[in-house]
């Protein structure tokens, strides 16, 4: 079962394809982004095609997984894990792989989209998020989408010989309602 297309204004959301896998391999590897999904320095290794084809291949599989297309090339990617029906929660995970795009709005889009699939669609009450405290780009934009910091997980990542802090937020499907009202 692949992810539905979710369309935005500057953003698309839609499974990975073939093509991917070159954007992805020339794109290699940026050390400030692996940095925010707490890599070590010395941990970072380059992209290889083969890897870079694998990855797609293993993102295809997921059922709640979608590329980041902004104009009309993979960008990044943003997921649903460990969705749970039963109690309607999920978590949610993003990345934007190209650092050109960093900063722009993109990533609160898609996310955006992605809320509305989740809240809408899926009918999930609860999206959680796990962020590292030093993440502040990250952190800011879950708090445009109307993220909510819910607790702090002291010390729970050692990235590049420091010990860093994990920020736990969520969003409930009526936060996000009352917010896409205005």
């Amino acid at each position: 079962m692949s992810s539905p297309i979710l369309e935005g204004r500057n953003v698309r959301l839609r499974p990975p394809c073939a093509d991917d896998a070159d954007v992805r391999f020339a794109l290699g590897t940026n050390a400030e982004i692996a940095e925010m999904y707490g890599i070590n320095k010395e941990d970072m290794k380059p992209v290889t095609r083969e890897g870079a084809a694998r990855w797609v291949q293993s993102f295809a599989e997921r059922p709640h997984a979608w590329v980041i297309e902004i104009n009309g090339a993979f960008a990044g990617e943003i997921r649903l894990d460990n969705v749970n029906l039963q109690d309607k929660r999920a978590t949610m995970a993003i990345g934007i792989s190209n650092p050109a795009l960093l900063g722009k709005g993109f990533g609160t889009e898609a996310i955006t989209l992605l809320l509305n699939h989740a809240f809408g669609e899926m009918g999930l009450h609860r999206i959680g998020i796990r962020v590292l405290a030093y993440n502040k780009r990250a952190i800011r934009a879950y708090e445009k989408c109307g993220f909510v910091v819910e607790g702090r997980e002291r010390e729970t990542a050692y990235v590049n010989g420091r010990w860093h802090d994990d920020i736990m937020m969520g969003l409930l499907d009526r936060e996000f309602v009352s917010r896409s009202d205005h």
